[in-house]
């Protein structure tokens, strides 16, 4: 709008509030055009001045007595006020003179909805519904799936979405919301079905193709929802929803260097967000390069410090560089927000045995321990720390409290006959090996792997040999 158009518009409006205020206090005879309150109603609407447009309206109902829409706009004005027995009370007086206003079921719902009164609301749209055709309908059809989702009755919002696509099937804001009920609801072969119709009849609609896609990636048929998003980006190369879904998709593939590539574009086409840094640094670290999934996770880490889950993501990827005493600091941060947190204290643990720092490995694994007694993880580090430290009494103390937390896992039996072995007990460990041997003789693998030179004793390639013919048999 021009400068000059402008100032007309607010020329005139300033002209008409003279008018009505010279009205309103009796000086002289001001005639004022219908559109003409219509005009000092909204001022004063868009003011959130509620009162006096109210009071606006009943000037004007005073002289157009039989207008619809004045009564329409005083329940609008009065549900804003919170008077919604009143506002109810006005459109059925606006209802006798005009009954096909769809205002007059939008401001009904919108009143039964604050006075709690859901399932009113729903048969008042879905009577109504019958009586209107084409935008009308879709703007009732809408209406009523809010009123489900008010109620949570998120099945029939999804049909509401269905209807105005059968409807109006370019409808943008029904194919924008269909996507979230159809993943809601989980009703991706309905979904699929009907943006298969649409497309058939619009081809060119990205929309369409990019729910499509959303729709197999619900199902996990993730070929399918590459496929998709790529008709979908062909037709709007800057649809970066569609490239991001498609990264997702290419990550559940385990294609990391296709998932890289459009992510990248996503952060080309839209504003940077931590979890596109954090999912390409991902990729890059399935990948093995662990410089770029640092570089990437440190800048997710940036935008989002409070995150301490990125701190961890990055110190895994000095642990699997073997550069401890960088994980270590890391971690430290990670820490300082979560203390307990089982997953950073097992990584500092780690750390600190792989420095050779048993002592503080050690109270690592033990917070482990404490925090998820009924988890074999962090037991399995601190045994292997005792046994790693030399510390073999202690090591066999902790095997038997393991055991005693977790009896169904074997694994305890071959600690013991570790630690029992080491403290020149052969015969208890012998018995103990027997024991987890014949519980799960691949454990086996655990038990070597700490010390090779038990194959070297014969007694033990004994058992292991028993144990297989056992397990052939």
């Amino acid at each position: 709008m021009s400068n000059h158009q402008h100032r007309q518009d607010r020329e005139e409006l300033r002209e008409l509030l003279l008018q009505y205020n010279n009205l309103k206090e009796g000086r002289g005879y001001n005639f004022i055009e219908e559109d003409g309150f219509e005009r000092i109603i909204d001022h004063f609407d868009d003011k959130e001045q509620f009162n006096l447009a109210l009071e606006a309206v009943d000037f004007a109902l005073d002289r157009y007595p039989y207008s619809s829409g004045m009564f329409i706009r005083k329940a609008d004005l009065l549900i804003s006020l919170r008077q919604y027995p009143e506002a109810l009370e006005t459109l059925n007086q606006a209802e006798m003179y005009d009954s096909q206003d769809i205002s007059l079921y939008i401001l009904r719902t919108d009143a039964y909805l604050a006075l709690d009164m859901q399932e009113k609301a729903a048969r008042l749209l879905e009577d109504a519904i019958q009586n209107f055709e084409g935008d009308d309908k879709v703007d009732l059809l809408f209406e009523l799936a809010d009123v489900y989702d008010d109620y949570e009755n998120f099945e029939k919002v999804f049909d509401c979405l269905k209807l105005i696509l059968e409807i109006d099937a370019c409808n943008e804001e029904a194919l924008y919301k269909i996507c979230f009920w159809t993943d809601f609801t989980g009703r991706n072969e309905e979904s699929i079905r009907l943006h298969q119709q649409i497309i058939e009849e619009f081809p060119y609609s990205e929309l369409a193709w990019f729910n499509l896609g959303a729709a197999y990636q619900g199902l996990k048929l993730y070929e399918k929802a590459i496929d998709a998003y790529q008709y979908a980006v062909a037709i709007d190369e800057k649809f970066d929803f569609a490239y991001r879904n498609m990264g997702d998709a290419f990550i559940k593939l385990r294609k990391y260097r296709d998932a890289i590539e459009v992510l990248e574009k996503v952060l080309e086409l839209a504003i940077p967000e931590n979890v596109i840094f954090e999912a390409i640094g991902h990729c890059f670290d399935r990948l093995g390069n662990f410089a770029q999934a640092r570089f990437h996770y440190k800048k997710a880490s940036h935008m989002d410090p409070e995150d301490s889950q990125l701190h961890f993501k990055v110190a895994s990827t000095y642990m699997n560089e073997g550069s401890w005493s960088y994980a270590i600091k890391v971690l430290e941060i990670a820490l300082k927000a979560h203390k307990m947190q089982p997953e950073y204290n097992l990584a500092m643990g780690r750390c600190y045995l792989a420095l050779g720092n048993f002592e503080e490995a050690i109270s690592y694994f033990g917070i482990v321990v404490r925090v998820r007694p009924k988890n074999s993880k962090g037991w399995i580090e601190m045994l292997k720390c005792f046994y790693a430290g030399k510390m073999f009494e202690e090591g066999l103390q902790y095997a038997r409290f393991g055991h005693e937390h977790l009896e169904t896992k074997p694994v305890f039996h071959f600690f013991k006959s570790l630690f029992l072995f080491a403290l020149g007990k052969s015969k208890d460990a012998l018995m103990a090996l027997e024991t987890g041997m014949s519980q799960n003789p691949k454990l086996i693998r655990q038990f070597l792997e700490l010390n090779p030179s038990f194959l070297q004793h014969q007694q033990v390639i004994e058992i292991i040999a028993r144990n297989k013919k056992k397990k052939l048999k």
